[in-house]
């Protein structure tokens, strides 16, 4: 099934300064949401395989969108996160059907490698809630300064019948991190951890 979006949303934001110091280089967040109909709002629907195969070209265009709008080549990219929020007529396990079977390849594919898990989150809300897309480490999960998180939303979705797909993809961990833990010179970026 051919996923039927409304619109696909970009926002990025660059930081640039933090507490009065200088971030060098900027850090760049960039997130891609699409809007899409729900096929299965309003009713219970056992086999919910349209939305995991859908996933996977939403994956593709969002992960693609995100990195054209940081403006760097894919392989400078660290991050990534991606979630769902579902409309009202919708349920949680519609957004678990588009973020994890098979969305995970095609962003994977967009930035040639990401061995961590892609950190992600479901909500239901309406027209203008907040979705807080939670961000790691593409490589190595155990990369503290790169727990970090997104926050979007879109003045008109999701409407009731809809779902908002977001990919968060960035160029940098948290301005000016200083909690300690592995850093990204010393990822071995084979396990997905470390």
């Amino acid at each position: 099934m051919t996923p039927k979006i409304r619109k696909i949303v970009t926002v990025v934001d660059e930081t640039l300064t933090e507490m009065g110091q200088k971030v060098d280089p900027p850090v760049k967040r960039a997130a891609a949401i699409a809007v899409i109909e729900n096929p299965f709002a309003g009713q219970y629907v056992e086999d919910l395989s349209p939305l995991i195969d859908m996933s996977v070209e939403l994956g593709q265009i969002l992960s693609e969108k995100a990195v054209a709008a940081l403006g760097v080549p894919a392989d400078r990219c660290e991050s990534y996160g991606k979630a769902a929020l579902v409309g009202e007529n919708g349920e949680m396990e519609h957004a678990a059907a588009l973020l994890h079977p098979k969305m995970g390849a095609p962003i994977r594919k967009t930035l040639i490698k990401g061995a961590a898990l892609i950190p992600s989150s479901k909500k239901r809300g309406g027209p203008g809630a907040e979705l807080d897309i939670p961000l790691g480490h593409k490589d190595a999960a155990f990369v503290r300064s790169h727990f970090d998180g997104m926050q979007v939303s879109i003045v008109d979705a999701p409407r009731a019948n809809e779902i908002m797909v977001a990919v968060a993809i960035t160029t940098g961990g948290r301005p000016l991190p200083r909690v300690g833990g592995l850093t990204t010179d010393q990822i071995k970026g084979e396990d997905g951890l470390r």
